[in-house]
């Protein structure tokens, strides 16, 4: 029998028994045939067990799909927003168990640090840019912002 007939009898066994790889010796003769496998990659930290799918978020629950944009809720017009320059994770405190830059109720000037955040591990502090008192901080300590996301309302001073 002739090499290349050999061959087709390998990979015809190999695709009948859902092989990836066969190697046989016989006489002087030493044939090894492998399929190629497809790639997969997963990123360190990341392994199947470990992945909870969870409920989806509340965008996606009742009916809305994610074409229609979540609105913010409306606020007092003569209310001042301050985003974030950046995308990045907000931190309301310079350290973990610190206690925040600003509360609800603070009185900022323009040039006060309301919050840090953090980009590609550098720290940036985030200023004010008014002076007033802080009325609603809308984003959650150590949660991902967008740039221009709102992160704080404040009443200017008069």
């Amino acid at each position: 029998m002739d090499v290349m007939e050999r061959l087709r009898q390998l990979v015809a066994m190999m695709n009948d028994n859902d092989l990836s790889e066969i190697e046989i010796e016989e006489n002087d003769t030493r044939i090894r045939v492998s399929k190629s496998q497809p790639v997969q990659y997963v990123p360190p930290g990341y392994g199947t067990n470990e992945l909870d799918m969870g409920e989806p978020p509340p965008a996606l629950q009742e009916g809305q799909g994610p074409e229609e944009e979540q609105k913010p809720a409306p606020h007092d017009e003569n209310l001042v927003e301050v985003t974030s320059p950046m995308v990045g994770t907000f931190y309301r405190s310079n350290s973990p168990g610190a206690d925040p830059y600003v509360s609800v109720g603070s009185h900022v000037e323009s040039d006060s640090v309301v919050c840090i955040v953090e980009a590609m591990k550098v720290m940036n502090e985030i200023k004010a840019g008014v002076e007033g008192e802080i009325k609603e901080i809308l984003v959650e300590d150590a949660e991902p912002v967008e740039f221009g996301q709102t992160l704080f309302l404040v009443e200017p001073a008069e």
